[in-house]
């Protein structure tokens, strides 16, 4: 399925890079105009600016910590100034400290929730007025399987993206009136450079997650990329306040 975004501004958070960067690149394929985000790795920001102007679309890059509420208000005036409004905005940025229940300390809990929970919710405030400017907009934020379910050395990261699910509800009911769709994609496990910091293993982790999974692979970003463009799309606009799960079938499978 494919869908028209031609005139349409995007904002991808984290997206310099991972699941961010292909749904960046996703969108600008399907003709939008895209905002890079990112913190560190300039370089890799760099390289899917490129790649997006190389597609004939406009791209703005925008350094930002966005566990710094100044800095979420330096990206939205950035994107104001640039495009004077926005149509879908992906709550993407993550991060997280992978330990234990009991090796967890509050700095890991307050740097986690604020990158995955709290960002999301003034993101997307600072978003509603630049979307009304354009007659509504779409906003999806990425969760993870693991804001429901107990994944090994993930409690805080769980808790921010159960956060950010309810978030994702609560912004469905109050934006409606705007015109702005609101939902989440809950992807399952995606063999990234994360999957390093978890004391089973990235290879223990994506072989046993390849074998529980009915569809017979694991997820790759571009599923997650596909989901995201449908629910900016036209066509989900009926969809609002849900957590759509992509895993091949990984949580319903009797193991």
């Amino acid at each position: 399925m494919s869908f028209d975004f031609s005139n349409k501004i995007a904002l991808v958070t984290g997206s310099g890079r991972g699941i961010g960067k292909i749904t960046a690149m996703h969108l600008a394929r399907l003709g939008a105009d895209v905002v890079i985000n990112y913190l560190r790795k300039k370089t890799a920001a760099e390289e899917t600016a490129h790649e997006i102007e190389a597609l004939g679309r406009r791209v703005l890059l925008v350094r930002a910590d966005l566990s710094d509420p100044d800095d979420i208000d330096l990206l939205f005036k950035e994107v104001e100034s640039a495009f004077g409004g926005l149509d879908i905005l992906v709550n993407n940025a993550a991060s997280g400290y992978a330990r234990t229940v009991m090796d967890q300390k509050v700095k890991g809990w307050d740097w986690t929730m604020n990158i995955n929970a709290r960002a999301a919710l003034f993101t997307s405030q600072k978003a509603v007025p630049l979307m009304q400017k354009r007659g509504g907009g779409a906003i999806v934020n990425v969760s993870s399987i693991g804001s429901a379910r107990t994944l090994p050395d993930y409690v805080v990261i769980g808790a921010s993206k159960s956060a950010l699910e309810a978030i994702t509800r609560y912004c469905a009911v109050e934006f409606s009136q705007y015109n702005i769709v609101v939902n989440a994609v809950s992807p399952g496990i995606i063999d990234t450079d994360a999957l390093n910091y978890f004391s089973l293993g990235r290879d223990v982790m994506v072989q046993g997650a390849v074998a529980r999974t009915p569809a017979g692979r694991i997820v790759v970003a571009q599923d997650v990329a596909n989901c995201v463009a449908f629910l900016c799309s036209p066509d989900a606009c009926m969809i609002r306040g849900q957590v759509i799960v992509i895993d091949g079938g990984y949580l319903i499978a009797v193991t």
